[in-house]
């Protein structure tokens, strides 16, 4: 398969990128809400442990971090200017949409082990949270490198 590139402008990397931005912020803001619904259910204090509750409140903290790292770069687009984009701008809003996945599969991953201990016991919740937190890293950090590592490798 051939392999083609094309270069955009500043303007369209600008508009791909705070597109990208709102398209992944309403998934993390629904799961930002079914976490702070969760300690309201009876069974969150009935059958979590203090250390489970202050795991879901870690996730919690962890998703909102991812909130608002990926909500920063449309903040820095409104007050630096809607009528220029440079280089910079899109340096540093591709690391902060990078840097929000960190935090966000962390607090899912974590959250999945509370749930998880709840519905399969901790025997069965720590391995699967692992295999979940390991398969973000594959999929947010190994996938999108590979197909350049084997670009560069075939010389293109």
């Amino acid at each position: 398969m051939e392999h083609r590139e094309e270069h955009v402008s500043l303007a369209e990397a600008a508009s791909y990128l705070l597109d990208e931005c709102r398209m992944v912020l309403p998934g993390i803001q629904a799961l930002f809400g079914f976490q702070l619904i969760a300690v309201f259910n009876a069974r969150f204090a009935q059958e979590l442990s203090e250390g489970e509750q202050h795991a879901h409140l870690l996730a919690v903290f962890l998703v909102a971090i991812a909130i608002a790292l990926i909500m920063t770069p449309a903040a820095l687009h409104r007050q630096l200017g809607v009528d220029r984009v440079t280089t910079t701008f899109i340096s540093v809003s591709t690391r902060l949409l990078l840097a929000s996945m960190v935090p966000l599969a962390f607090g899912i991953a974590l959250d999945f082990q509370v749930v998880a201990r709840l519905l399969a016991g901790p025997a069965v919740a720590l391995p699967l949270s692992l295999v979940l937190l390991g398969f973000f890293g594959f999929l947010w950090g190994v996938v999108p490198r590979w197909r350049a590592l084997r670009r560069f490798l075939a010389g293109d």
